[in-house]
């Protein structure tokens, strides 16, 4: 028997048509939005490479956290910017820290919102590097760790939902572990930057934290962009080590890791839409060459498709309510 050609433009005739064959979908629920929080008052500045993302002070996240959550975007990923650095980072770790502070703010205000963490060094040292140097500018990795497992504890103290280690430190995901297991915060889950690439892509971002290095640069721990095994083979180790959900960043130009990780684990695995991705699309919106909405929503869809489960991006509500808006 001769069956019929299959056409598959029948089915995308209409829009129900269409959404009858939708593989992916997404939703404000998917998305988790980055705040940088600093010290002072009545502060909200915008990030000059990075249109519609502002450093805000701790008197401003009552107000940030009701927008977000009337948008249904149910989480944020706290970045602090301290008032002093020194070079052992000692703001990460410190009670009254700047993210200490803010995760307080956030549950004094609305207690089951959830706010995760992100662990590393490079905002509060005076380098810039995430982690202690030895005499040749080089992160010393085991002492390193015992810094980033203090930060940990400190966050899950001051109520923090889940903790989020972005170093890249040989083992931080096992000291962590065991650090927060030890104080009593077994329920509190980590995140793991595990395939964290040493990337062009992340310029505003280092802006906004001021984190940028005063010298050298991060490829002595960050990952090669060249290497695809290796993500593999990071991302193996922190789920050996406890991570509760395994992370790619940036996600643009590394769909191809999003899909590997979640291919090879099926674990929650979150893609982090990085500030280069989201500052090249606002430029090119801001000149009229692309239509915002539609590109902004194709980009996240596709990491979606990709395998993620969750997108941190600087997108989130402009996102929400276009989705809202359907």
């Amino acid at each position: 028997m001769e069956f019929p050609v299959y056409r598959p433009r029948r089915m995308r005739r209409t829009e129900t048509l269409r959404a009858f064959m939708r593989e992916t979908s997404l939703h404000a629920s998917d998305l988790i939005y980055p705040l940088f929080v600093e010290f002072g008052t009545g502060v909200r500045r915008e990030v000059p490479s990075m249109p519609g993302v502002f450093n805000i002070s701790l008197d401003q996240l009552p107000a940030e956290i009701d927008e977000l959550k009337a948008l249904g975007v149910p989480a944020v990923i706290l970045f602090g910017i301290p008032s002093v650095k020194d070079e052992a980072g000692s703001g990460a770790y410190a009670e009254e820290g700047i993210v200490q502070q803010a995760i307080r703010a956030i549950k004094a205000h609305d207690p089951e919102f959830t706010v995760i963490t992100d662990v590393c060094m490079c905002e509060y040292t005076s380098h810039g590097h995430c982690g202690i140097l030895d005499d040749d500018g080089y992160v010393i990795n085991d002492v390193t760790l015992e810094m980033l497992a203090q930060a940990a504890v400190s966050h899950a103290e001051a109520g923090a939902d889940m903790v989020a280690p972005s170093d890249m430190m040989d083992g931080r995901i096992g000291a962590i572990r065991s650090a927060l297991d030890a104080e009593g915060y077994s329920n509190v889950p980590i995140m793991a930057y595990s395939a964290k690439y040493s990337s062009g892509y992340y310029g505003p971002f280092r802006d906004a934290a001021d984190s940028a290095p005063s010298f050298g640069d991060r490829r002595a721990y960050q990952m090669d962009p060249a290497n695809s095994d290796e993500a593999i083979r990071e991302t193996a180790l922190d789920v050996a080590e406890g991570a509760d959900i395994v992370m790619v960043k940036p996600a643009l130009a590394y769909l191809d890791i999003v899909r590997r990780v979640k291919d090879e684990f099926g674990y929650p695995t979150c893609a982090y839409n990085v500030s280069g991705e989201y500052a090249m699309v606002k430029a090119a919106a801001r000149n009229g060459w692309i239509d915002e909405k539609r590109v902004v929503l194709e980009t996240l869809l596709s990491m979606k498709r990709a395998g993620a489960d969750m997108i941190i991006t600087y997108h989130a509500k402009d996102a929400a309510k276009w989705l809202k808006e359907g």
